[in-house]
């Protein structure tokens, strides 16, 4: 497990600023596990700095781990300050500014 988790850490340390990617994308370019595994083991990030947390949020594009940072908002306060538009605690603009990890293998 902390394998799997370190591999997880790897692929979020690789999303671009100004770029979101989601858990399942994760999962899938890892082929192991499901996307509440590769959330999982995104909390675990927390409090590590070379690890952009904020980058990954749900399949619908929600910043759906914004409570696990120290406060509510700094999730969208660090997606902000690289130029991502968030409203109602949704990226703004999903769509266009997903990125997958599998544009590695390009």
């Amino acid at each position: 497990m902390a394998q799997y988790i370190e591999d997880v850490h790897d692929v979020a340390r690789m999303i671009p600023p100004g770029r979101v990617t989601n858990y399942g994308a994760i999962a899938d370019f890892l082929t192991l596990g499901s996307a509440r595994m590769a959330g999982w083991a995104m909390n675990k990030a927390h409090g590590i700095d070379d690890i952009p947390a904020h980058r990954v949020v749900n399949r619908k594009g929600e910043l759906s781990g914004r409570n696990h940072f120290a406060t509510p908002t700094l999730m969208q306060e660090r997606l902000e300050a690289e130029g991502v538009e968030v409203v109602d605690n949704k990226v703004v603009n999903f769509a266009a500014l997903f990125w997958a990890p599998t544009e590695l293998l390009k």
